[in-house]
Order: C-alpha cells, then structure tokens, then sequence
C-alpha cells in the first residue's frame, strides 16, 4: 500500500443538493430543494446524471427527489460518516489543514505537522477559511449492482453534520451494532432560522426506511446479518481494511477533487475556482509566508 495515500471507499457516484452555475462570468455554489445524482464525470454544462437518479425520479412519480433508499457501507459510524474542520488552499485545492477542535494535520513547508487545534472560529492561521466539513459514503437501494460501491454526499452544513452524526450513532446502538444491514433512508428537510431571514434552509436526514416501522427494520437487520455470516460475508473485516485505508493517508482528498470541493463548498466572491489542471506550486509558497506565525497558535 502507497504510504500517504489515504484509501477511502470506491465512489461510483456523487449525492448533492446543489450545484455550480456561471454568474456574471464567475462560477458560484447554487443550493437546490431536492437531490441530484451525478456520475463523477464533470463536463462544461455541470456534472452528467448518474442512471439511478433518473430511475428513483420515476418512483417518485413527478415529485422533487427528496429521499433516497441507502444502507451503509460499515457498522461503525466513524466510518460511514468523516467530519473535520478543514482548510483548502483556494489556488490549488490542496487540503491544507485538516483538525478537529483539539488536534489538526497542518502542511508546511516540511510536510505534515500534527499541531494543537482551537476551531474555525479562533484559528489565526486559516482566517476564517476553515469550515466543518464532511463526507458520507452510502450504498444507494440495494448495492445488487456494486454491493461495494458507493455515492458520497459532501456537505459542510452544521445541521445535515450534526443530524447524521447523531442518527448513525443512535441506529448503531438500537440496532446492536448492525449498522450496515440497517434499511435507511437519505430524506431531504427544511427548516427556518433567524439567520435564514425566514427563507427555508435544506439538510440532509437519516431514517429508517419508508414503509417500515423502526422495530421491523431491525429485525430485517438481523435477518439480513445472519445471511451475510452465513454466506461469509467478513463484515468486522471490511471495518478493519476501511480503517487503516482512512489512517493511511494525512488528507482524504486527492488535488483533483479538493478542487471541485474548493469550488462547491470553499468558494471566495470574486475569485477564480481552482482548475485540476493548473495545481502547481500555490499552495508551499502560501503556506511558508504564514508557518511563522502559525506556529505560536
């Protein structure tokens, strides 16, 4: 295995509730209402539609897309679901400080440096470019295509954050650690806050899935647990492989993607989004005019 190349599960396509549009000559991040389901195939006219976002529109019968059927890839939640404050270098789309409020992995101009954390909102170095950030990975219906294949869905809201971070927690303990033969549900809410000025805001949820009660989609789990042991299934060994592919890596995010994250989640008004192709040397020459002063946080 690569030392530094972090392995994450296989993407075979992306989950969003939004989109890039061109305004007045400048790509900006769009929110949507409802879900999307892209390929990771990016043309000039936006992202190409995977076939399963076309199939799971006409079970909704014309409505908006606004609940997937999922499982999860891991019993663990940690797993499924990676959340960080994270910094991208604008110019590059280089990953540039990844932390969690007490630690952080920083890059310098002598690699990567474990340093203390403060957060976002009291960290001199990022300047307020650090924002929470994070990535699910599900399997979308019943994986009977690519049972190891998964959409992963980006966000850096705190609500969709938090929401799926205490649902993974609260199924995996209802359910005795059967996590991933769960039947879940990604549902689409909204809400008002005094900041949204009344305008609705969208995050994501995590349920049991419809139709079925929670104490049924437990016992479809066990069902479902006692099938893959039978057949061989090694499930607490895939959790072992996915965990030291995740720590075997400082970053998750390779340069081509962190663009399209810069691009999406991390944009500045005003400023170019970084291009996968032009990722040079931006990022080392920022980084080393601000490692002095970084280094008293």
């Amino acid at each position: 295995m690569l030392k530094g190349l972090a392995i994450t599960p296989p993407v075979i396509g992306r989950i969003s509730i939004g989109r890039v549009v061109e305004r007045n000559g400048k790509r900006l991040p769009e929110k949507d209402d409802q879900f999307t389901l892209t390929t990771q195939v990016q043309t000039r006219d936006g992202w190409l539609l995977h076939p399963l976002d076309e199939k799971l529109r006409k079970e909704a019968e014309g409505q908006k897309l606004r609940s997937i059927p999922v499982r999860m890839l891991f019993n663990n939640p940690d797993l499924n679901l990676r959340a960080d404050y994270s910094l991208f270098d604008r110019t590059t789309g280089r990953p540039a400080c990844v932390g969690n409020g007490e630690t952080c992995r920083r890059m310098g101009k002598d690699g990567v440096s474990s340093l203390p954390c403060p957060g976002p909102d009291a960290c001199a170095f990022a300047q307020g470019a650090c924002k929470a950030y994070a990535r699910l990975n599900v399997v979308v219906g019943e994986g009977d295509d690519d049972a190891l294949g998964s959409f992963v869905l980006r966000t850096t809201s705190y609500n969709t954050i938090r929401t799926l971070a205490a649902r993974l927690a609260y199924f995996s303990a209802v359910s005795g650690g059967l996590l991933a033969c769960l039947p879940l549900e990604l549902k689409l809410r909204g809400k008002s806050t005094t900041m949204s000025y009344g305008t609705p805001i969208y995050y994501v949820d995590l349920v049991v899935r419809s139709g079925l009660t929670l104490e049924q989609a437990i016992v479809q789990a066990r069902e479902l647990g006692e099938r893959r042991q039978a057949n061989g299934f090694d499930q607490s060994a895939l959790e072992e492989a996915a965990g030291q592919g995740f720590a075997n890596g400082a970053f998750e995010e390779l340069e081509e993607d962190g663009a399209v994250v810069v691009e999406e989640f991390f944009p500045t008004e005003g400023a170019e989004a970084p291009q996968p192709r032009q990722m040079a040397g931006g990022l080392r020459a920022r980084l080393e005019a601000k490692v002095k002063p970084a280094a008293a946080i």
